[in-house]
């Protein structure tokens, strides 16, 4: 017996999802690979760009220098979250929600902010560096791999963090207590019975954040000088093929997704290997440390938070200093907030209207999408579901890219445009608002609206007047972190901007560029402003729940 396709709203809804995706997400990424494919005199397919990837000193160099950056940036991050997690979840820290905010805001903080920020501490002109020099004590410059890999293990520890304390607070204490027992060491306890159990934990996020690193662009760009990475490469390619064919550059994109999807798909692999479960009879407990390792241990949380926060915090103080030029004078002053409101206060608006406008659309098709994936499990929402995948595994750089190849003539020419911005932003976090209320349902069940359509209700009726307004923190906190993350987009923008939609981050990192500090270090924290207001709202609306930052 044939099973006939039955057509209602959410029918409708699937093959809207699907057009939306195809024509904003996989359209614009066929583009960069038909480009990559092509040779540019002969307009025939080719591999020659990828046979000169990895036969070329430069590309191999700038795949070795991103394998350095993810890598370097992944060890780092590891050994500050899983520090930061066992301390405070083994003993009892004094202001422990404190360093949880303060983690948050070293998570939220654009990278490239945290890149500028280190330039003003340790930069050729630094404060540091020109203190240190007065006493006569000289370092170098933090530019370089060294500088790239410190900004990557401050700025993405969070993330190591706040899964591993997760993990952590599952394990079930009977199991170390019974190596104690047993005679077992602590130091030996740790090794081999606590790491060992929140080992899928470490592992996941490991992967997470190597591929936030290799796909990071602000930061090997600002402070990176002559450490290339694939992402910068794309970049200076494509800037540099704008009047020809951006083969090159789109083979580097495609490498640099292929080494991204390995990644994630490895991570999901992790995850399916964690088959730990803990009935948590036994939670762990915080001890009460004593003394001098109470001292240590307070100085150790407090230390890897305050110098994980410490961009946030020397952005806001040096936009309050004089400035002349690239140098910073003594004394205080709101000349940097003068000069823009006076004269890039564009950006700002840009920055707003771009990203309400994208926000609104994603909360939205987010929502629609994410009642498909949590309440009508098929064949259809299940490869949308794997396929809003893709926008996390795409560095911005390349979807910037994508986007300009393919809108870059009729009969769809948006170059230039605002609305190529915001499309960008829209199809980049769609994922975010889908995902955010895809839990929020799981936690809400469909007898209730079955109810409703029991007694005359529509699917779509019942829909608007009982689920959505049980699932509203939910959508909310989708919402919230979208915009969050709009408004920190770089990437993507910094290819697709023109001057009169230069958004707030492309004019700080332009700004860091020229050495006008000043005006980065004010409309640095005009954002970080932005940002901390709505990620507070996001954690009210969420019940203060960290993770859902992840």
């Amino acid at each position: 017996m044939t099973r006939r396709i039955r057509f209602d709203l959410w029918t409708f809804v699937l093959i809207g999802a699907w057009a939306v995706l195809l024509i904003l997400l996989v359209w614009p990424l066929s583009s960069i690979l038909r480009a990559s494919l092509l040779d540019n005199d002969t307009g025939a397919v080719s591999l020659i760009h990828y046979i000169e990837i990895f036969t070329t000193k430069v590309y191999q160099r700038a795949i070795g220098n991103t394998f350095i950056a993810g890598f370097g940036g992944m060890t780092g991050a590891l050994i500050l979250g899983v520090t930061l997690a066992f301390v405070t979840t083994r003993f009892h820290i004094y202001g422990r929600a404190l360093i949880q905010t303060l983690a948050v805001i070293a998570l939220v903080a654009p990278p490239f902010i945290g890149a500028y920020a280190w330039i003003v501490l340790f930069g050729a002109s630094g404060v540091v560096r020109k203190g240190l020099a007065s006493i006569g004590v000289s370092i170098p410059p933090l530019y370089g791999v060294a500088g790239v890999i410190l900004v990557f293990s401050f700025k993405f520890f969070p993330h190591v963090f706040l899964i591993t304390s997760g993990a952590l607070g599952a394990i079930n204490r009977s199991v170390e207590e019974a190596a104690e027992s047993l005679g077992v060491s602590p130091m030996k306890r740790l090794f081999t019975v606590t790491l060992p159990l929140i080992l899928p934990a470490i592992a996941a996020s490991a992967l997470l954040t190597f591929v936030l690193s290799i796909a990071d662009f602000g930061t090997p760009r600002i402070i990176g000088r002559d450490f290339n990475v694939l992402a910068t490469e794309a970049f200076n390619l494509f800037g540099g093929e704008v009047g020809g064919n951006p083969g090159m550059a789109s083979a580097l994109s495609i490498v640099l997704i292929i080494l991204s999807m390995i990644i994630v798909f490895g991570q999901r692999w992790v995850l399916r290997k964690n088959v730990y479960y803990s009935n948590l009879m036994k939670k762990p407990e915080r001890k009460h440390a004593s003394g001098l390792k109470a001292v240590g241990l307070h100085a150790l949380a407090y230390t890897i938070v305050l110098i994980g926060a410490l961009p946030a915090i020397i952005v806001v103080m040096f936009s309050f200093r004089r400035t002349s030029g690239p140098v910073f004078q003594p004394g205080l002053s709101l000349q940097s907030y003068e000069k823009v409101i006076a004269t890039v206060s564009a950006p700002i608006w840009n920055t707003l209207i771009f990203s309400s406008v994208a926000v609104v659309a994603i909360v939205i098709s987010g929502t629609l999408i994410g009642y498909l994936i949590s309440r009508r499990p098929n064949i259809a929402t299940g490869a949308l579901d794997a396929l809003l995948m893709v926008p996390y595994i795409v560095p911005g750089i390349v979807m910037g890219i994508a986007f300009i190849t393919r809108f870059n003539d009729p009969p769809i020419a948006l170059t230039g445009t605002g609305l190529i911005i915001i499309l960008a932003i829209y199809v980049r976090r769609l994922p975010y608002s889908a995902r955010s209320v895809a839990a929020a349902l799981k936690q809400v069940g469909p007898s209730l609206e079955d109810a409703a359509v029991s007694l005359g209700y529509s699917p779509g009726k019942a829909f608007m007047k009982v689920t959505v307004p049980l699932i509203v923190p939910g959508i909310m906190a989708g919402a919230l972190m979208s915009f969050v993350t709009a408004m920190n987009e770089l990437s993507s923008s910094l290819v697709l901007y023109v001057g009169s939609t230069i958004t707030m981050p492309v004019r700080i990192y332009l700004s860091v560029m020229d050495g006008e500090y000043g005006t980065a270090s004010a409309l640095s924290t005009i954002l970080l402003s932005m940002t901390a207001i709505a990620v507070y709202a996001a954690f009210h609306l969420s019940g203060r729940k960290e993770s859902a930052l992840l």
